[in-house]
């Protein structure tokens, strides 16, 4: 948690917002009419909510949101999980989902190391694929899955978490088996499958220094060689006090000089201790099971949400002095209860790092992020 006084002083920055706002006539009530012209604000929906199972975490997306994510629908082993086998059921479901309510649809994802079938990498006898072999299989999953939805599904996240926390590449199966330039084949392959997609490469932890580095390095050595990549999506896997805003602003504009889009691609805030391990969001990660590890089983203290609300202000603030480069900000999940944070790295927690509660109200954190969007219309009127 942060000091009595930064605490006290995001406390004071919340209260301004709502007196700069609470005067506004006709204001907007969702976040997708409030951002309206600035970048689309999305959620990344899971199954049960693609099959309108989960009717209230669905109002909720239909009310708030322009855009959406999937968590898990169109990730490798679950959209191809056999050689000879495709399986488009739910896929097909979440983009019709997003036609329907006229959003802006993102693809995630086409390459990473996670998630992936062990039969991707291998011949029949068991035996590592040769380089040919691997791309071949690249480009088939990629012209498939981006050929079906061409025109429909507007953003790819092409290549997903292929950097280490030093920024060098991270030597996955697909480093080992193709080399480093996989990635170039991949935004390749997706820009031939739809010319017209904007196409992302998407990371954790760019904001520290090393790694952003390393992206910064990558990115250009892919421009350097015409590769076809559009935008870089900043994860924002969060807590309290990190990413500072000063860290946030500094990478995006990092990002922007280099003539990309920014996607803040995976919004949220992490409320429970760490257990020592420096930020970060390799879902490899996994810690013991421990009460100290799990505080608010009961309920989030109203200390705790209010300085959630001023930590989603600041972000907020930061995103709109961007609004001219970030093309989307989506919260990685609709409501509290659907977060992977809940199981991730400690599993069986009670977290709170979506601005919806597992009711399904808005929580202060909503407002705060609402009430920044509305603040900075009341000041550009005057």
């Amino acid at each position: 948690m942060s000091g009595n006084g930064e605490m006290a002083g995001r406390m004071a920055i919340l209260a301004a917002l709502f007196a700069a706002s609470a005067a506004a006539s006709h204001a907007p009530t969702s976040l997708k009419e409030a951002f309206k012209g600035d970048f689309y604000v999305g959620a990344a929906i899971d199954a049960a909510q693609i099959t309108g199972q989960d009717k209230r975490g669905d109002a909720i997306v239909e009310a708030q949101f322009d855009s959406i994510s999937p968590e898990n629908a169109l990730k490798w082993e679950n959209i191809h999980p056999l050689p000879d086998k495709y399986d488009f059921t739910l896929a097909d479901k979440y983009v019709a989902f997003g036609e329907e309510h006229h959003m802006f649809i993102v693809g995630h994802n086409l390459v990473w190391h996670n998630q992936v079938p062990a039969w991707v990498f291998r011949d029949n006898k068991g035996d590592l694929l040769t380089r040919d072999a691997l791309l071949a299989r690249l480009r088939d999953h990629i012209f498939t899955v981006v050929g079906r939805y061409k025109g429909k599904i507007q953003s790819w996240d092409v290549v997903n978490e292929a950097l280490n926390e030093d920024g060098a590449l991270r030597e996955s199966l697909w480093y080992k088996i193709i080399g480093p330039d996989y990635i170039a084949k991949a935004f390749e392959y997706a820009h031939e499958a739809d010319p017209q997609a904007q196409l992302t490469y998407n990371d954790y932890n760019l904001e520290n220094e090393a790694k952003r580095k390393g992206a910064i390095a990558l990115i250009k050595k892919l421009q350097a060689e015409g590769v076809p990549i559009d935008c870089v999506g900043l994860q924002n896997h969060d807590n309290l006090t990190w990413p500072t805003p000063e860290q946030e602003d500094a990478t995006i504009s990092a990002f922007a000089a280099l003539g990309l889009k920014v996607a803040i691609s995976e919004l949220d805030i992490n409320l429970l201790p760490s257990a020592g391990q420096r930020p970060t969001a390799d879902v490899n990660l996994h810690i013991e099971q421990n009460p100290n590890l799990d505080p608010y089983v009961n309920g989030l203290p109203e200390a705790v949400q209010q300085e959630l609300a001023a930590r989603y202000a600041e972000l907020f603030r930061v995103y709109l002095t961007h609004r001219g480069e970030i093309t989307r900000v989506t919260f990685w999940g609709v409501m509290d209860g659907d977060s992977w944070l809940n199981n991730w790295p400690v599993p069986r927690r009670t977290n709170y790092p979506l601005i919806f509660g597992r009711d399904g109200k808005p929580k202060p954190a909503f407002e705060a992020a609402l009430h920044v969007a509305l603040s900075d219309r009341g000041s550009a009127s005057r």
